[in-house]
């Protein structure tokens, strides 16, 4: 057995992982208990990772060989890499001979390594010269660079992990952190339990995991960031709280901001922000003093660390949302000092890095401006071209609008799925329709956007990819292949490389080549990439010519700046108080408020926010491989709040018709109390692979992001997908099915992606994976996967369509059981099997009447005895023809406990609340391996008294 140290793949957290494989395939998967971001542990994804690495599930979802369409909509046909790759570059000059450079579009991926970044930001900056390359962190941290620039002078995060456990007060904005970001949320709790009399502020419109452990929670209204932080600064100001000493000797800009804040009194700040007075003077104190109780002279002021994320980042506000946060730690002196300062949480595992070498249509390699005139002479001189273009590039929604209207011919689009997550999919989909030329390089063949490709690429994913990524403190991981990559994938860099060999013999004939890289042995070109990387840094903030791939290699992990002739990078930022600005001062950015950009109205009365479920990420093309992380959020739904849903007569489970100005969506609705009223929260994973339908013309409903909206910060060109104003309504849709079935692992994923192209058949339909519950230590081999496929629909569809779903979930053999009510238009078909000497169901569909699916499912999915039903499965109605053991909502992934286990357990167990939770994880388990759990223990440790003290009947 082998053991390689790597990265994770999901969030900016950037946990090591320790992977064991047999040479052939990667067999497990644990923290690495080495490596300072997480310190061996991993999330409910992290742990999961090597069962997406299994083979059988590879051998459906996996793209392993270069495949071509001839036509839109017809089969890709494989082709050999050197036929992709000619005809590529052959496709990529006409264009560019026929319209210009600035008729190629690149769209990268905060999941690309840094040395990917790096090549094709050179291929296409340099090589091409074009500026017209952006990542999908413009969809997550572009907000957080621009704030970071307009403010400390330069893109640099100046906190670190180890100020959690510092801080005397920590303000959490727009961040579900225990879900999104849950290791680093473990350390949060780990300090807090050490010192409970620190304080916690959560900033956010629900009452989230996150908000379940604050002293102090601000659900204020959404769109109210601004208004929020200048009434944070007015009491300040007002209560004498403010550091002058420290505004007068470090930063610029004071006065204009003054005028500003002076106007959010706390009564106008109370209004638009929907919160209390008391609450607002609370923060302010809190905040300022470092959650002291009463404030002391300036020499007793306690640490605030600021931790934050897509909340203040996903708005037509987003830069300002960010600098106005920052402007208190400023205004405070709360930065550049042990557990002080503003940290952003980084949403994908090497956003840092594609920033650090210039991954967006504003920037150039190390933290250089395209604006600069400089910065790109220094960046041509490096690459060896004759310029870098000084015509700013398109910005991701900017480039599939420019490909949507018809400007850009040819879109490259790499280990990203914008058909799922960009705004407004109606015209993003037209772009890609639009477009020449659509080349797609993916690891998985099955997503939103390879539909739409005329050329798709193999990469690496995780596991067999080599290079570094950067994690939200500035550190630097090494990422390690443990096996061979599946069929004909290639490292993104290398496809790169290859296709700018090509290119350039035809743009630079005759000159020496500017991508020398050694494609063959693939360490030492990737090692030779970084290095050029490297140098490029010297001098500038992120210095790291004092790194080699060596002493990554030897001591591990490293933050950034490690100039030359360091012996360590450097923890935090702007200790000295000078800052990366010309004149070393920071700046207050002065921006008054404004409201969302597509606000409530008569029309659309609800807002929809939008946020992350704990066991899947993004658009679950990993994740969603295994049933066992649907298990805490089973399918799509939508959260709205109980006395919404009983002004519309909703129950839960009722189908609604979500209607924005941009898209319409259907949908099951779900009661949480957690909400504000006229508020919705929408999970952000649910695309047209998992939810979809049609509309009554015939158009397929696209996921979440038809709602969305297009509008966008000006400054940082990232759009409001946080929030859009939106209509709800109970759908009618009569005639509905229900499906779910066991199936080999060899085949349960390409089933899946037949169910889901179904999906458009239908008004509405799901189509997702449940799994059996086991831990995931030992007994992960035994996990077993099923698909479920729900619908709706005006009217019963055509038989021939029904017999095709029978055909997929296996019921349409001579053994299965059946029923069918032809003036009713209700149907009902079951298929057995035997475990352990008992009869077990296999797999249903119910059709027209899915009343019995209340107790089918859950006889399904327990793999619970049928002996004493017989023919009675059949039956209908909610109610189950016989008695039924109920199984509770699993709580804990990794160790498979459920509530019902652990509110028995509970009930033995006596004391605090806190010695109640740890004989709770001794006594089960639950919360002892990731942790994402504990949040939902805590709130059961509250609700469930021990047996000794509950109230008497």
């Amino acid at each position: 057995m082998q053991e390689t140290r790597s990265t994770c793949p999901y969030c900016g957290v950037g946990c090591g992982v320790i992977i064991s494989s047999d040479g052939q395939q990667i067999t497990a998967v644990r923290g690495d208990p080495a490596h300072p971001a997480n310190q061996g542990k991993l999330c409910t994804k992290g742990s999961s990772l090597h069962l997406t690495a299994a083979p059988a599930l590879a051998r459906q979802s996996r793209l392993l060989q270069p495949m071509q369409r001839l036509q839109r909509g017809a089969a890709p046909e494989a082709r050999s890499w050197d036929t992709a790759l000619d005809s590529l570059a052959n496709q990529l000059l006409q264009i560019h001979a026929n319209h210009g450079p600035d008729a190629l579009g690149f769209y990268l991926s905060g999941q690309l390594l840094t040395e990917d970044y790096y090549v094709f930001n050179k291929l296409v900056k340099g090589l091409l010269g074009t500026n017209n390359l952006d990542t999908n962190s413009r969809l997550c941290m572009s907000s957080a660079v621009a704030g970071y620039k307009a403010t400390l002078g330069a893109d640099a995060p100046p906190a670190c992990y180890e100020d959690i456990d510092l801080a005397g007060c920590l303000f959490i904005s727009g961040s579900n952190m225990a879900w999104a970001h849950p290791i680093l949320f473990r350390r949060v709790e780990e300090a807090k339990a050490r010192h409970p009399e620190r304080k916690i502020i959560v900033v956010d419109p629900r009452r989230t995991e996150t908000a379940e452990l604050a002293d102090l929670h601000l659900a204020l209204q959404p769109g109210t960031d601004v208004m929020l932080c200048h009434g944070l600064l007015h009491i300040m100001l007002a209560q004498g709280w403010a550091d002058p000493a420290f505004i007068d000797a470090h930063t610029s800009g004071f006065a204009q901001l003054h005028a500003i804040v002076r106007e959010a009194t706390p009564e106008r700040v109370a209004q638009v922000c929907g919160l209390a007075l008391a609450d607002l003077y609370l923060a302010a104190q809190w905040l300022a003093w470092g959650g002291a109780d009463a404030p002391g002279t300036n020499s007793e002021r306690l640490p605030t660390l600021s931790l934050y994320c897509q909340g203040l980042n996903q708005s037509s506000s987003g830069t300002a949302n960010n600098a106005a946060l920052i402007n208190l730690h400023l205004a405070t002196g709360q930065i550049g000092k042990p557990g002080a300062g503003p940290l952003s949480l980084t949403g994908q595992p090497n956003a840092m890095g594609g920033r650090e070498v210039g991954g967006l249509s504003n920037l150039l390699s190390a933290h250089r401006d395209m604006a600069n005139p400089q910065h790109r002479a220094e960046v041509a001189q490096m690459w060896g071209v004759d310029t870098v273009p000084a015509l700013p590039g398109k910005s991701a929604l900017e480039m599939f609008e420019a490909a949507a209207d018809g400007q850009i011919k040819a879109l490259w689009i790499a280990c990203t799925n914008p058909a799922q997550s960009m705004p407004e999919q109606a015209m993003v989909r037209r772009a890609l329709e639009r477009a020449e030329l659509v080349v797609v390089q993916e690891a998985f063949a099955q997503t939103e956007t390879t539909a739409y490709a005329d050329w798709l690429l193999p990469a690496t994913t995780w596991g067999e990819k080599l290079g570094t990524v950067t994690n939200s403190e500035r550190r630097i991981s090494r990422v390690r292949a443990a096996v061979a990559a599946p069929g004909q994938a290639r490292h993104d860099w290398q496809i790169g490389v290859q296709l700018a060999q090509r290119l350039e013999r035809h743009l630079r004939p005759g000159r020496p080549s500017l991508f020398t890289y050694d494609t063959v042995q693939a360490e030492r070109g990737c090692e030779a990439i970084w290095v050029e990387h490297r140098d490029s840094t010297r001098g500038r903030d992120l210095d790291i010519t004092g790194l080699s791939w060596a002493l990554l290699e030897a001591q591990g992990p490293q933050q950034w700046p490690l100039p030359s002739g360091a012996s360590q990078g450097r923890q935090r930022l702007y200790s000295d108080g000078r800052f990366a600005t010309d004149d070393g001062r920071a700046r207050f950015d002065a921006q008054a408020w404004k409201p969302v950009a597509v606000p409530r109205d008569a029309h659309y009365p609800f807002s929809l926010n939008t946020s992350r479920l704990r066991d899947q990420w993004h658009g679950m093309s990993r994740t969603g491989q295994l049933g066992r992380l649907f298990a805490q959020a089973s399918e799509p739904s939508l959260q709205a709040h109980p006395q919404d849903m009983q002004q519309l007569q909703l129950q839960d489970g009722d189908l609604v018709q979500l209607r924005s100005r941009y898209g319409s969506l259907v949908l099951p609705v779900q009661a949480d109390a957690g909400l504000q009223p006229a508020q919705l929260n929408l999970p952000m994973h649910w695309g047209s692979m998992h939810l979809s339908g049609s509309t009554v013309d015939g158009q397929r409903l696209t996921g979440v992001n038809a709602l969305t909206t297009p509008e966008r910060c000006p400054r940082s060109k990232q759009p409001e997908l946080k929030h859009v104003a939106v209509q709800l309504e109970k759908a009618s849709l009569p005639w509905q099915c229900l499906g779910m079935a066991w199936l080999d692992d060899r085949q349960v994923l390409a089933t899946r992606q037949a169910l889901a192209a179904l999906m458009g058949e239908f008004d509405f339909a799901s189509s997702v994976l449940f799994g059996r519950a086991v831990p995931l230590d030992g007994a992960a081999g035994q996990g077993r996967n099923g698909v479920q496929f729900r619908a709706a629909a005006r009217q019963a569809p055509p038989a021939a369509l029904l017999a095709r779903l029978q055909q997929l979930l296996q019921l349409d053999g001579s053994q299965t059981l059946r029923y069918a009510d032809a003036q009713r238009q209700c149907s009902r078909a079951m298929a057995m099997s035997e475990q352990a000497g008992e009869p077990v169901l296999q797999a249903f569909l119910l059709c027209g009447d899915t009343s019995a699916g209340q107790w089918l499912a859950p006889v399904l999915r327990d793999e619970q005895s049928t002996r004493s039903f017989g023919r009675l499965l059949l039956s209908s109605g909610s109610q189950a023809p016989a008695a039924l053991p109920t199984r509770a909502r699993q709580v804990c992934a990794c160790m498979n406990v459920d509530e019902a286990a652990i509110g028995e357990a509970l009930a033995r167990i006596d004391g605090a609340p806190e010695q109640r939770l740890v004989e709770l994880k001794n006594t089960l388990g639950c919360g002892t391996r990731c942790g994402s759990c504990i949040p939902q223990l805590k709130q059961l440790v509250q609700r469930v008294a021990p047996a000794a003290l509950a109230p008497s009947a």
